[in-house]
C-alpha cells in the first residue's frame, strides 16, 4: 500500500512538472492561433482582443496557467479554438482507438520478441539465430513512416488487400461487422507499430537469454537432466521477465508518440492525429489536453510495470 501511495504522489508531481514545462513551451512558440486573423484585413484589432478575452488569453501567463490547473482538477480542459467543442469530449472520442492500437502493439511486441529472442539464443550461431538477428536489425533501423508508405504502396495500392486510410469503409456497417471493418482498417498501422518495436526488444532478450544460458544455476539444472520445457519455465522465463517488464514500461512513450505519425499517415481519427492537427493550428487547449492525457497514461503504465516487478521479484520489497 505504501508503494502505491508513493507512486501516486510521484505521478502527481510529474504531471505538475509536465504541465508547467508544456505550458511554457507552447506559449513560447512563434505565432499563435490568432496570427492568421491578425493578417486578415477584415479582422479588426478589437475583434481579435474580444476573442482573446473569451478564451482567457488576455491575462498574464501565470494567471492563465493557474486558471488552467484549477479547471484540470475538475477534468475541464477548456474549449477548442478550432472546433469550438469541449476538449474533453474531443479527446474521449479519439482515445479508445489510440489505446487499442497501442495495447495490441505492446502485447504483440512482448509475445513475439520473447519467442524470437529466446529461440535465437537457444540456436546461438546457427541459421535460425542469423535469420532472427537480421530481422531485428532491419526492424531496429526501419523508420515507421517509411515502412508505412511501403505497406500502403504494396498492400493497399498494388494488391488492394487493405484500405489506404481511414477507420471505416464508405459503406456503413453495424454490429459485429463494424468491428471487423475497423480491424481491417487498423491492420496496416498496427503491423507497422509491431514490426518497428520488435528490433531492440529481440536483441535485448537474446542478450539476456545468452547470459542466463552461461550461468551456474542453468548448468546445474542441465546436470539434473531437466527437459527443455522445464528449463524454459523454471530457469529462463523467471529471470527474463523482470528486465523485460522494465523495458516495456520505458517503451510506452515511444509507442504513444509513434502513433502520432502513423495516425496522420493512415488518416486514423485518434489522439495522435488530433495532436498533430492541433499543433499545426496552435490550438492550445487541445495540445495541452492531449499532452496531459498522454503523460498520465504513460505514468500509469510505468506504475503498473513497477507493481508487476514487485510481484515478479519479491527481493525488491526488501530494498
Amino acid at each position: 500500500m505504501t508503494q502505491i501511495l508513493k507512486k501516486l504522489f510521484y505521478i502527481l508531481f510529474m504531471l505538475f512538472l509536465i504541465s508547467l514545462i508544456s505550458f511554457l513551451a507552447i506559449h513560447a512558440a512563434p505565432n499563435s492561433f490568432f496570427g492568421a486573423g491578425e493578417l486578415n484585413p477584415n479582422m479588426t484589432k478589437e475583434a481579435i482582443e474580444q476573442l482573446k478575452a473569451v478564451y482567457g488569453l488576455d491575462k498574464s501567463l501565470p494567471q492563465q496557467y493557474f486558471d488552467w490547473v484549477i479547471n484540470i482538477v475538475t477534468l475541464n480542459f477548456g474549449i477548442s479554438f478550432v472546433s469550438g467543442q469541449d476538449v474533453s469530449s474531443e479527446i474521449l472520442k479519439r482515445l479508445p482507438v489510440t489505446l487499442a492500437m497501442n495495447l495490441i502493439a505492446l502485447v504483440s511486441v512482448f509475445a513475439l520478441s520473447l519467442y524470437l529472442g529466446i529461440k535465437a539464443a537457444l540456436n546461438y550461431e546457427k541459421k535460425t539465430d542469423y535469420i532472427i538477428r537480421q530481422i531485428s536489425l532491419v526492424s531496429f533501423s526501419m523508420p515507421s513512416f517509411y515502412l508505412a508508405l511501403i505497406f500502403i504502396i504494396l498492400l493497399s495500392v498494388n494488391l488492394t488487400l487493405f484500405p489506404i486510410s481511414g477507420l471505416h469503409s464508405i459503406e456503413e456497417k453495424t454490429g459485429f461487422m463494424n468491428y471487423v471493418d475497423m480491424a481491417w482498417h487498423l491492420t496496416l498501422p498496427i503491423s507497422v507499430m509491431i514490426f518497428v518495436g520488435l528490433g531492440s526488444m529481440i536483441i535485448y532478450i537474446r542478450s539476456l537469454t545468452l547470459e542466463i544460458l552461461k550461468s551456474d544455476y542453468y548448468y546445474f539444472a542441465l546436470s539434473r537432466g531437466l527437459e527443455r520445457k522445464e528449463l524454459l519455465r523454471f530457469y529462463i522465463l523467471p529471470n527474463l521477465l523482470p528486465p523485460i517488464v522494465t523495458l516495456l514500461g520505458l517503451s510506452l512513450p515511444g509507442l504513444i508518440g509513434g502513433s502520432v505519425i502513423l495516425e496522420s499517415i493512415f488518416g486514423i481519427e485518434g489522439m495522435g492525429q488530433l495532436f498533430f492537427m492541433s499543433a499545426l493550428s496552435r490550438d492550445y487547449p487541445i495540445i495541452m489536453g492531449t499532452l496531459m492525457i498522454t503523460a498520465f497514461l504513460t505514468l500509469i503504465g510505468n506504475m503498473f510495470a513497477d507493481l508487476i516487478l514487485l510481484r515478479l521479484n519479491p527481493y525488491m520489497k526488501r530494498s
